[in-house]
């Protein structure tokens, strides 16, 4: 008998892994032509329809995310072996990672041909990449788990290395590549001593299985918690991110900041929940160590950086120790408050790196923070809208950052997560300090050195646009904005419809 197999439950996937191979097909078929429908056939030219067709399949797979969503019902790819579920937690994170994806892909078609590395291959391994990334958040097997983060990781270590010419990015790249190797082999041996000892890979039957007085499973926690810190930048296992963010082309920056981030965070709340929410204290110690670590390293290394994408890596780390508050909280509302968080800062932190992709400059990243003094004069709409990212990031009122680290905080308060919560309030006091240096530099300082170029490609303003509007209105308006035009944002009631079928 055949088994009974439901292909929704893949479906955004499958769009997505579909879509890599006509971009590749697309690349073959058009590049040995001089023209196509009357318009001659350039790299420019040719980036774009690539571009054009990543975007129709992420769109694609957004639109059946969000209405998997919206009607609320769980899908099984096999349920005879389900070990794939889009759920609302599944098609809430898919339709997160696809907008990222789908802002990081417009993103990227100016600063590619700024920097003449525009080549087919890149929008294929984006897409690669978000396919891995979606089945992962929706896998409910440790195999799938698995394999999610490999068909996640491989093309990213590709892309890290993407502007070839660069030594930088090589090295960036193969840091990346031989830590998250390691990285992996120590979250698979956890995988295989999980079964061992409780004799099922798939997560429900894990948490039937599960004896934390059996030191063959308390290992395979541990390590598996180790392969999952690496990819959420968590200190002690962060050394990879500010070497890889700084070395690799800005535009995969952004995407691997914001889409991988997501992935890891989403797939590591359904494995806690679903496969050890019962698990011993000492686990909810480890976080709590893990997250404090974060938090100081992340934040006070951030202050001595000169280089805006290494200060931005260390911020990136700063924010995964902010939401493993809400992990050691491990409640409705603290989860809750962890989708929320990674909502707002898929726009805060693209919106940063976006500005950088659009001051790149003669085949150059304008990266470092003199190359920002005096940008007020010269780019005054770039310089307000990265004032505008950095202060959301650093958690100012009236931006979506500070609503995001309010609720987390909140969440860890009325469970008794004192103490940490004073930690995350205090870094969070420090890293105003690094997110300002920015806006002094490009306010209060004279301009020094080459002006960037002045024009902006089309996808870098809807791009610029969109993260500053969503940062604003998550900010004043999280939930039921009284604004007609925004009036069907209910952030907020997302992110509570998207927990509440874990618990």
């Amino acid at each position: 008998m055949s088994p009974e197999i439901h292909l929704g439950a893949v479906g955004p996937t499958l769009l997505v892994g579909v879509g890599a191979m006509l971009v590749l097909v697309a690349e073959v078929m058009l590049s040995g032509r001089e023209s196509f429908l009357g318009r001659r056939v350039t790299g420019a030219w040719l980036g774009s329809m690539l571009a054009v067709i990543s975007s129709f399949f992420l769109i694609l797979a957004l639109i059946v995310a969000w209405q998997t969503f919206v009607v609320g019902s769980a899908q099984v790819f096999n349920p005879s072996h389900p070990m794939v579920r889009l759920d609302r937690l599944a098609s809430f994170s898919i339709a997160l990672i696809a907008l990222g994806s789908l802002l990081s892909c417009w993103l990227s078609v100016g600063y590619l041909a700024e920097l003449r590395i525009n080549h087919g291959e890149y929008y294929a391994l984006l897409l690669l990449a978000t396919s891995g990334m979606m089945l992962l958040v929706s896998a409910t097997d440790l195999i799938m788990i698995f394999l999610g983060i490999e068909i996640m990781s491989i093309p990213i270590y590709v892309l890290a290395g993407f502007d070839r010419r660069k030594l930088r990015s090589n090295e960036s790249a193969l840091k990346y590549f031989l830590v998250g190797s390691f990285a992996s082999a120590l979250l698979l041996y956890g995988m295989a001593l999980l079964y061992g000892a409780t004799g099922h890979t798939d997560l429900a039957g894990i948490a039937t299985g599960f004896d934390v007085s059996n030191p063959l499973a308390a290992m395979g926690l541990g390590l598996v918690l180790v392969g999952f810190t690496f990819k959420i930048s968590s200190v002690p296992f962060h050394q990879w991110t500010p070497d890889v963010y700084e070395g690799a082309p800005t535009s995969v920056t952004a995407y691997m900041s914001v889409t991988v981030k997501v992935a890891a965070f989403a797939a590591l709340l359904r494995l806690l929940v679903e496969a050890f929410g019962d698990a011993p204290p000492a686990l909810g110690t480890i976080l709590t160590v893990l997250a404090a670590l974060t938090l100081v390293v992340g934040n006070f290394v951030a202050v001595v950086q000169d280089n805006v994408k290494r200060m931005l890596a260390y911020s990136s780390i700063a924010h995964a120790g902010y939401l493993l508050i809400g992990f050691v909280a491990a409640t409705p509302e603290a989860y809750s408050a962890v989708l929320f968080y990674l909502l707002a800062y898929v726009f805060m932190n693209l919106g940063a790196f976006g500005v950088i992709v659009a001051l790149a400059h003669r085949g150059q990243d304008t990266d470092r923070i003199d190359d920002f003094a005096g940008l007020a004069s010269s780019r005054p709409g770039l310089a307000a809208l990265m004032t505008l990212f950095m202060v959301a990031l650093a958690g100012i009122p009236g931006t979506g950052g500070f609503v995001a680290k309010f609720l987390v905080f909140k969440a860890a308060v009325n469970e008794g997560v004192i103490g940490l919560t004073i930690l995350g309030v205090l870094t969070s006091v420090v890293s105003v300090y690094y997110y300002l240096r920015l806006p002094v530099a490009m306010y209060m300082r004279e301009p020094g050195g080459e002006v960037p170029r002045r024009e902006i490609a089309s996808g870098e303003g809807i791009v610029l646009a969109v993260c500053a509007v969503v940062v604003l209105v998550l900010g004043l308006f999280p939930n039921n904005a009284p604004i007609f035009l925004f009036s069907w944002i209910r952030a907020l009631d997302w992110t509570r419809d998207s927990v509440a079928m874990l618990f």
